[in-house]
């Protein structure tokens, strides 16, 4: 009887033991359901103003209110920092844009640029100009499609006050 006893109670603590190990892998289930859940509208929310700012780049681009090497420098870092499945191949769907990019990328800018010498800042100048009025029309048509592009994923809610 005894062993018995001490059987249905060893039975007992197993059981409660096993229901609470699966209480527990449950809550771990769920924990991470809710982790993927808060991240995927954390990168949502991270895409959708990066495509805000890119939307605002291509119609300044596109009306010519900037310089098209300016533009394209910001727009394509600011595409780099793109998460999941919205990230674009920027050297391969936009070639004008990423190969003035590439052009432009390393001359200097702003208060570097103010301190080279003029011969050189002339020299960069002139590669400069010569890249942009070479790809002038198929950047304005590649902003043109990116603003198209990343349209439908601007998930910002616009509020306007009345």
């Amino acid at each position: 009887m005894n062993v018995t006893l001490l059987a249905i109670i060893g039975g007992l603590i197993v059981v409660g033991l096993a229901s609470y190990a699966g209480y527990l892998l449950l809550q771990l289930k769920k924990q991470t359901e809710l982790q993927q859940h808060h991240m995927k509208l954390a990168i949502e929310k991270r895409n959708s103003n990066i495509f805000d700012s890119v939307n605002t780049l291509c119609a300044a681009g596109i009306e010519g209110q900037c310089d098209l090497s300016e533009i394209s420098i910001r727009v394509y870092s600011i595409m780099d920092y793109v998460q999941g499945e919205d990230r674009v191949d920027f050297d391969a769907t936009y070639p004008a844009i990423s190969e003035l990019y590439h052009v432009v990328k390393d001359m200097a800018r702003g208060e570097e640029r103010q301190a080279l010498e003029k011969r050189e800042r002339m020299k960069q100048n002139l590669a400069r100009q010569k890249a942009e009025s070479r790809l002038n029309d198929a950047i304005v048509e590649e902003l043109k499609q990116l603003k198209q592009q990343i349209q439908p994923l601007n998930n910002q809610i616009n509020i306007q006050m009345v």
